[in-house]
């Protein structure tokens, strides 16, 4: 079943399809300002609000395609995010390079879904948000906070009087964060959920799934950190052994077990597990020999 709107002050959630999992995201609509943020929701009701309400702007919270699927029912307004996460917004290759997409098989199909079904076409924003900076919505101010980590320039937004807080993509979902692009940061990751976690908000909103939080969510943070590390912990057992890349990604660590389509989860496993592994091998924890990877000691 599908969420329902629901307003928390001065902002509304327009819910993704599907409870708003991947392709789909939870928007934010402020309506007296006229921001839209992250427009991958419901395609029909943003396309109502364009024509019957009053738009000015839209706000990415980052580049994925899952937050910007229906941003072309917005083309003629400005376009506002952060200046690190622009660069695959302007080039198809550039975006599938940032996925780390090299085989040229796969980059074809990445280019026509980009196209085709999240009407990707290239643009540049018209104004960078910057980390620390206020804006100004009239009877509502907003800080801009960037959390890198899954990506490099992800952005959290504050609303400062109704203290709301827009985690964007760190959605307190229980899958974990994902930090599997090209320039994702293990690291930069727990940095910026520490950070979120200390933000004085009265409601919690996200990107993903449960879309709204009015209680503290603190017990959703510590379970979405306890995620990263149970990876980790289970890629370090399973190279007990000598393991190739193919079975690492086999032993269906991040997703849990084989998913259909087996190329794009198994994609997703080799993301992540690529960043374990080059954390644990700048550790000293594991080593590479002969194509294969091993827990030392």
């Amino acid at each position: 079943m599908d969420l329902e709107k629901r307003e928390f002050g001065p902002l509304s959630i327009i819910p993704g399809m599907n409870r708003g999992r991947y392709p789909y995201c939870h928007s934010v609509y402020v309506e007296d300002a006229g921001v839209v943020i992250d427009p991958a929701s419901d395609r029909e009701r943003l396309a109502e609000i364009k024509a019957h309400r009053k738009i000015q702007i839209v706000w990415l919270s980052h580049w994925h395609e899952d937050h910007f699927m229906h941003l072309d029912i917005f083309d003629g307004l400005p376009l506002w995010m952060s200046e690190q996460d622009s660069p695959p917004l302007a080039d198809t290759e550039v975006f599938l390079d940032w996925y780390d997409i090299i085989d040229k098989d796969e980059r074809v199909y990445w280019s026509a879904e980009l196209r085709e079904k999240f009407h990707f076409r290239p643009r540049k924003p018209a104004r960078f948000l910057r980390d620390g900076e206020r804006i100004d919505l009239g009877d509502l101010s907003v800080e801009v906070i960037h959390t890198p980590g899954h990506t490099p320039g992800h952005l959290a937004f504050f609303f400062r009087e109704p203290q709301i807080l827009f985690l964007g993509d760190y959605d307190l979902t229980p899958f974990g964060p994902w930090y599997g692009d090209r320039y994702s940061s293990i690291e930069q990751t727990i940095d910026s959920i520490h950070l979120l976690k200390k933000i004085p908000a009265k409601v919690w909103l996200t990107g993903h799934e449960t879309g709204a939080f009015e209680e503290n969510p603190q017990q959703f943070f510590d379970d979405y950190l306890t995620v990263i590390q149970s990876r980790e912990d289970k890629l370090l057992d399973f190279l007990k052994q000598p393991r190739s890349m193919q079975e690492i990604i086999g032993a269906w660590i991040v997703y849990g077990r084989k998913r259909e389509p087996v190329a794009f989860y198994a994609f997703g496993e080799r993301l992540h597990m690529q960043k374990h592994l080059e954390k644990l091998m700048a550790n000293g924890a594991v080593k590479f020999e002969n194509g294969k990877y091993c827990r030392i000691s």
